[in-house]
């Protein structure tokens, strides 16, 4: 009688958590899905020509909520303008907001998250948060020049990373009508992050 007093209790819990993970899952499928729309649609798509029309969908990692973090934010004091080299190079203008500090698989790593000061001037993008970064998958699953993530700004001091709404950068599908920011070194992290879009580099051949 006493086991399945437990079995009841731990059900309602087992319920929750599948229900909050099934709304993380439909986020990140929803992310998936106005990627692929973005892609398809002549308007915003950065594809052209052949690579068009050849298009159909974007490869993503299998979903992994492992790879979707609750960070530790803290805010950059007194932050600076400076130049992000981009991929023409030339530079765009950012500053550094703040500081994301997570764990995976048990070890410790921190990524700077930074704002566009061009962005920031337009009202739909002035809690916009830029984190371009590097990880071991570039160049074999992923760009080589790294993977950006779209934030917004956390009204505490916990950010969520989910690096399964990752996005390679335009450039990646369209070097010559993009430049886009170079990810800066201390942004490189050194295991595999094996979450959002893939990459299948047939777009320079």
């Amino acid at each position: 009688m006493k086991k399945y007093i437990i079995i009841l209790l731990l059900f309602p819990i087992f319920l929750f958590s599948q229900k909050k993970d099934s709304k993380e899952i439909a986020g990140i499928k929803k992310f998936q899905k106005t990627l692929n729309a973005e892609y398809l649609n002549p308007k915003e798509t950065p594809l052209r020509g052949e690579n068009l029309t050849r298009f159909k969908e974007h490869p993503f990692f299998p979903v992994d909520l492992k790879y979707r973090v609750t960070a530790k934010f803290s805010r950059t004091e007194d932050s600076k303008p400076f130049d992000l080299p981009t991929s023409s190079g030339k530079t765009k203008s950012y500053q550094e907001y703040g500081k994301a500090t997570f764990e995976l698989d048990g070890k410790s790593y921190t990524l700077i998250l930074y704002q566009s000061l061009d962005l920031i001037k337009l009202e739909k993008y002035k809690d916009y948060l830029f984190l371009p970064f590097r990880d071991a998958t570039n160049e074999k699953e992923t760009y080589g020049g790294g993977k950006y993530m779209d934030l917004k700004i956390p009204k505490g001091d916990t950010i969520v990373l989910d690096f399964n709404q990752s996005y390679q950068p335009y450039c990646a599908y369209n070097a010559y009508d993009y430049n886009c920011p170079i990810v800066p070194e201390e942004n490189k992290l050194p295991v595999e992050i094996r979450a959002g879009v893939m990459y299948q580099d047939i777009y320079h051949h």
